[in-house]
């Protein structure tokens, strides 16, 4: 095998030409290489997240122009107040705004928002509300960790944390 000085003109995953700006440093594409280091991981059985993590909004990037005339404000339907109401209504539930709803969470100190299914439309989430899986009874820290976008062990932490939250709230 003749070993060059000169760097390779094409990608040795795929073939084809890279870049010549780039070919003193690049020998594959970066696409390529992430693409190989995912069927690579497959494989293993494991490797890199599939799901997006979640993204945080800060409250001064919230800027929504909206023209009066554009929302007819009677044309919405009354939310739900109470369990109740909304038990047997549409899911996924359109209520993003309620407490209760999985797609985004607001921090009542910062006013910032955070998106737990930053790469899913509200309407393509297999389980919107909370109280929905409460109603269920237990479910697996798996099951509880895809449904709310973390790791088993980030679940399994606030397990043990929350309790002890609970009871120095309470003064007991």
């Amino acid at each position: 095998m003749l070993l060059s000085s000169q760097p390779p003109a094409n990608c040795q995953a795929c073939g084809q030409s890279l870049p010549s700006q780039r070919r003193a440093t690049q020998i594959v594409h970066l696409a390529c290489r992430t693409r190989r280091q995912m069927e690579l991981a497959a494989r293993r059985g494991g490797g890199r997240r599939t799901r997006q993590r979640a993204k945080t909004v800060l409250p001064e990037r919230l800027v929504v122009a909206l023209d009066a005339s554009d929302v007819a404000v009677d044309s919405f339907p009354e939310r739900p107040r109470t369990r109740g109401e909304c038990e047997e209504g549409d899911r996924p539930c359109p209520w993003v705004a309620c407490k209760y709803h999985l797609y985004l969470d607001v921090n009542p100190e910062t006013g910032s928002i955070k998106l737990n299914f930053p790469d899913l439309e509200v309407w393509e989430m297999k389980e919107t509300c909370a109280l929905d899986i409460a109603d269920r009874g237990g479910a697996t820290l798996e099951v509880v960790g895809a449904t709310m976008n973390l790791t088993r062990e980030r679940i399994r932490q606030m397990e043990v944390r929350i309790p002890l939250r609970l009871q120095r709230q309470r003064g007991t």
